[in-house]
């Protein structure tokens, strides 16, 4: 899939264009977004997505339209399961409510930066090295079971654990002058006279930062589904773009999403097999069948993979809604 220049510094322009607007229209002027809003919000940037998927089947094909679709849900759905600890982040820091919009949003974006420079790598390195599917495929497997295990032995009373400022935040807040408190969603303030920067800083590191983790399984994720770094990029923009409408959206049901973990350790399982199996198709170690691919290997279509996705978070989440149900029925009578 060759996507010309042009396209690429259009694409570039309208993804600028579309996170300048969500801060200008959202994050300017700092209040707590209602429920309405976030759910309008968080339709529109999912239909704006769908309608750029059904243009990438128009213009590029069924195959690269269902890639697309299959990235995007996939990223999305991880980039949900990143809320939980951006949530914690928040509370762990002790932003104001209506501060947490413009600390979101500014880590949401540099997240996207990070990820585009781990995007341009990946396919810099599965260009020149079709054997790093293997690494990747082995890693997502082993992120899937860790996942697995996390989810299986997580409690309520873990999750004031789930979060340490990592050496980069701590590093900051050592050697910066930093305030105590908030000064409303502003990053410098100024006291008896002197600027100093705010908390505000070290909530948007931890957020950025963080996002580099969860880069470590999503970019490979969808690297299994796709090798065009066209749709790899697409994906990853359209699953963070309102991302923070619907952390207010998902604030109060994310506690309720108990077999989220479960349901994108399988997801991750299965394209991490998916993976191994293609590069077994494209096999070139010479350890392994004399450095011949492996012709006889089964391959997993990207309509198959997009049906497994899908099927897996719709009856994750629906057993993690009638999981609550049932729990707070109980707690009820």
């Amino acid at each position: 899939m060759h996507v010309p220049d042009w396209i690429w510094g259009i694409t570039l322009a309208v993804v600028a264009f579309l996170f300048l607007f969500d801060f200008f229209a959202h994050v300017r002027r700092p209040h707590v977004p209602t429920f309405r809003e976030s759910l309008g919000w968080s339709i529109a940037y999912v239909l704006l997505a769908c309608a750029f998927g059904v243009g990438v089947w128009q213009v590029w094909g069924s195959q690269h339209g269902a890639e697309f679709f299959a990235g995007f849900v996939t990223e999305k759905s991880l980039s949900v399961d990143n809320l939980f600890v951006f949530s914690i982040i928040l509370a762990k820091f002790s932003v104001p409510a209506p501060a947490q919009q413009k600390a979101l949003m500014i880590g949401i974006v540099l997240a996207l930066v990070l990820r585009g420079i781990f995007i341009a790598a990946g396919a810099a390195i599965i260009h020149q090295f079709s054997w790093v599917f293997y690494i990747f495929g082995a890693f997502l497997l082993y992120t899937a079971v860790k996942l697995a295990i996390e989810s299986i032995t997580h409690t309520d009373n873990d999750s004031d654990n789930d979060f340490k400022p990592n050496a980069v935040v701590r590093f900051f807040q050592r050697h910066l002058s930093i305030s105590d408190s908030f000064d409303g969603n502003r990053v410098v303030t100024r006291i008896n006279g002197k600027k100093m920067l705010t908390p505000m800083v070290l909530v948007i590191l931890a957020l950025g930062l963080t996002d580099i983790v969860f880069a470590l399984d999503s970019i490979p994720a969808i690297y299994g589904l796709t090798q065009a770094p066209y749709i790899v990029f697409t994906a990853n923009v359209f699953a963070l773009l309102g991302l923070l409408q619907m952390f207010f959206l998902l604030e109060g049901l994310l506690e309720r999403l108990v077999y989220l973990g479960a349901g994108l350790s399988l997801v991750l399982a299965f394209i991490g097999v998916k993976l191994v199996l293609e590069a077994l198709h494209e096999n070139s170690l010479p350890f392994l069948n004399h450095g011949q691919p492996l012709t006889n290997i089964p391959e997993i279509s990207t309509g198959v993979s997009l049906t497994v996705i899908v099927s897996i978070l719709v009856i994750t989440t629906l057993a993690s809604l009638w999981k609550s149900k049932s729990s707070q029925g109980k707690q009820d009578s």
